[in-house]
């Protein structure tokens, strides 16, 4: 399913039992392992990661009732060249130390706790509403919208500026990028109106 979710499809859907957002990246990575494609447990979290954008949990209450929990987007943490080489410009050996010591403690903290992600819960089930707790990722706003039709992205843009304040609107693009660069739009045909 990762490896169909990296290069098969715009977007892959699954089922899974995970009771939290890190126990289905864990559980997922160990399958990974399990496979033998992967021996490395960064390498296989990594991939995981990269092709989980949200994850939609449902819950069943004590009366039997299913409904969605929470949403929860997925975001990976690029990784950053931290490394200084300010070292140079040191005129004591005392501050060519404390550089070296600073790029050390780097190096260490990437090989041995890195954290490939981050996550937050974008919508939430609470007191039987739904509240909308966390904006979106610029990435996955962006993608999302590259995939609607018109009167989709209308509504979608509407709804972003009402939660997030935020305008991501073709007015906004065309102010940015003028309109003669604006790229051409993808996705599907206008809904026919009756």
């Amino acid at each position: 399913m990762i490896q169909a979710a990296q290069v098969a499809s715009k977007f892959t859907l699954f089922t899974h039992h995970a009771k939290t957002f890190p126990n289905l990246v864990t559980a997922l990575r160990n399958s990974m392992l399990r496979t033998g494609v992967f021996k490395n447990e960064k390498t296989a979290e990594e991939q995981v990661v990269q092709v989980l954008n949200f994850d939609i949990h449902l819950t069943k209450d004590f009366r039997g009732k299913r409904y969605v929990e929470r949403i929860t987007e997925c975001i990976p943490i690029e990784e950053k060249n931290e490394y200084t080489f300010d070292h140079r410009k040191e005129k004591t050996l005392e501050g060519k130390f404390d550089k070296f010591f600073d790029n050390a403690t780097h190096y260490f903290e990437k090989i041995t706790d890195r954290k490939l992600y981050t996550y937050r819960n974008i919508l939430e089930y609470v007191d039987g509403e739904y509240i909308i707790t966390n904006p979106i990722t610029d990435a996955n706003l962006k993608g999302m919208r590259e995939n609607m039709d018109e009167s989709d992205l209308d509504q979608f843009d509407r709804f972003v500026e009402r939660h997030w304040k935020k305008r991501n609107s073709r007015e906004t693009v065309q102010v940015s990028a003028g309109i003669e660069n604006m790229p051409k739009r993808r996705g599907r045909r206008p809904k026919a109106e009756i």
